[in-house]
């Protein structure tokens, strides 16, 4: 859900540039001055014992992190280039130092911005991918440069400015815990009967956020579907003089420190404006709801143009530097997977074999990137029969859409299941992935009888390869219905990057040992 900060804009100040707003005259000021006093002086008093909204200050901790972080790494790289006698050493640590730092920095470590509170889990896999990140980006300019430094000493010496990160994130989660609540934004929402419903039953389904819904101001007459929402006020279906007294009546009473709009016909242009200055006034943040959804924040960029304001969306990656660098760790990544793996195959090959009568691999035609058919591999885990039984089970099929899914498919053998428990039946698809077929990351990819059925907007998730694992695998699983599927699929098409990548090759560890929805 996107967000935008209304600015504050003096109308009669410097005129003259394109899309500045043009001058008032005397008569203009006059005819209006009576009613903006109405609006910078609303009559609702703040209770002197509740809590006050506080304006951001400057902060150094962004600027201290990114230190330690560059220290933290370049530091202990300098030492163990020095005592493996490594050439030029202090470069290649500096090197090592600056691109770490601009990476996190990148990445939006170092922000906090309405962002949720850092020191959790999450930090300690983000260091964790982003240190990845940093192997990769060296392994490049190691090439490129053609430089002396040995490839693996290298890696050992970054590796302590993991360690530092990965500590500073443990220190950090153990004061702020104290201190989560007051970070938590307590958010009043305001606008029509539909976008507050729609708004506020969002917030309620998910729980990756900092935002805490404590009241809902509707315009006009229309009633609220949500149960359970504080309404201490409501705004008259057009402009009126106590618009900004009711929206800060209900602020102070349930201690906001964020005002969420959410625009329709009955509360936009000026009257939003309008209550920008009032809130702002009073020290209120104000945040307005786009109708965008699916669109990772890292692709919206709010521009102006002629006195409006607008969020340019960056096209999805399709191709460019990271599309390569993806390629390079599938290729690389499946290579080293299927070398270091090879006991475990060869293991779980015998146990599929001497387990039950039919082939060790399962070899099945899936739709991939753009449509094309490519064979893609597996671990047998069903009786040699499965697809002529398939057709009698299609009446207890348990999830909607094309896919076929049962919780207890009779067609399972017994060290089948276990394979399906713990993911490893899928990891002969890294034959796919060198192949090409296949990426790490990416949607499952289809049947051809289920391709077949989908919309226009179910096809989208051919734009790019399918994946060995992806959004759905660490969101639930099986334990999905088709829609969530089908959305988190859609998101990561739209909004993949190879930092997102690592990511969920990290969480797909802890999805795995947990085999929730795996069946």
């Amino acid at each position: 859900m996107g967000h935008v900060e209304i600015p504050d804009t003096d109308l009669s100040g410097p005129v003259g540039l394109r899309g500045a707003p043009r001058p008032r005259t005397a008569a203009s000021r006059n005819r209006t001055a009576a009613l903006e006093q109405l609006w910078r002086a609303p009559t609702a008093q703040r209770d002197p014992a509740g809590p006050a909204p506080v304006r951001g200050k400057p902060a150094h901790g962004p600027v201290l992190a990114a230190l330690t972080d560059l220290l933290g790494l370049a530091g202990p790289a300098w030492l163990l280039l020095r005592a493996g006698d490594e050439p030029r050493p202090v470069a290649a640590a500096a090197v090592a130092g600056l691109l770490w730092a601009g990476l996190r920095g990148a990445r939006g470590r170092y922000t906090d911005r309405l962002r949720p509170a850092p020191g959790g889990a999450a930090d300690t896999v983000g260091a964790v991918g982003d240190w990845l990140v940093l192997i990769g980006l060296l392994a490049v300019l190691h090439t490129a440069a053609g430089s002396p430094v040995d490839p693996a000493t290298a890696v050992v010496a970054v590796a302590p400015g993991l360690l530092v990160a990965a500590a500073v994130a443990g220190l950090r989660r153990w004061p702020r815990s104290a201190r989560r609540a007051g970070r938590l934004r307590r958010v009043l929402l305001v606008g029509e009967a539909s976008g507050v419903d729609r708004a506020a039953e969002l917030l309620a389904s998910r729980t990756d956020h900092d935002f805490s819904l404590v009241a809902a101001i509707p315009v006009g007459a229309a009633r609220l579907e949500l149960e359970g929402v504080q309404v201490p006020g409501r705004l008259a279906s057009c402009p009126a003089d106590d618009d900004v007294s009711t929206v800060l009546g209900g602020v102070y009473a349930h201690a906001a420190d964020l005002v969420l709009v959410a625009p329709g016909p009955q509360l936009t242009g000026d009257r939003l404006r309008r209550l920008g200055w009032g809130l702002h006034d009073r020290g209120v943040a104000l945040s307005v709801l786009s109708e965008l959804t699916g669109v990772a924040a890292e692709r919206v960029r709010p521009v102006t143009a002629a006195g409006l304001t607008l969020l340019h969306i960056a096209p999805p990656l399709r191709g460019g530097p990271q599309a390569v660098v993806k390629s390079v760790l599938d290729r690389t990544g499946a290579l080293f997977g299927l070398l270091a793996l090879a006991p475990l195959l060869l293991a779980v090959a015998l146990s599929v074999r001497l387990s039950s009568r039919g082939p060790v691999f399962h070899r099945q035609v899936r739709q991939g990137q753009h449509n094309r058919p490519f064979t893609m591999w597996k671990f047998r885990t069903m009786v040699a029969d499965a697809e002529q039984l398939k057709a009698r089970l299609a009446v207890v099929n348990e999830v909607d859409g094309p896919l076929f899914k049962m919780r207890s498919d009779p067609r399972v053998t017994p060290v089948g299941r276990m394979l399906r428990r713990t993911s490893i039946d899928e990891l002969p698809q890294l034959v796919n992935v060198l192949m090409g077929h296949m990426s790490l990351v990416g949607p499952r990819p289809p049947l051809p009888e289920e391709a077949s059925r989908y919309d226009e907007r179910e096809r989208r998730r051919l734009t790019v390869k399918p994946g060995l694992t992806g959004l759905w695998q660490v969101s639930g699983r099986s334990d999905l219905s088709w829609q969530e599927t089908v959305s988190l699929d859609l998101w990561y098409v739209d909004n993949w990057s190879v930092a997102a990548d690592l990511g969920l090759l990290a969480r797909t560890v802890r999805a795995v040992t947990d085999g929730r929805g795996a069946y």
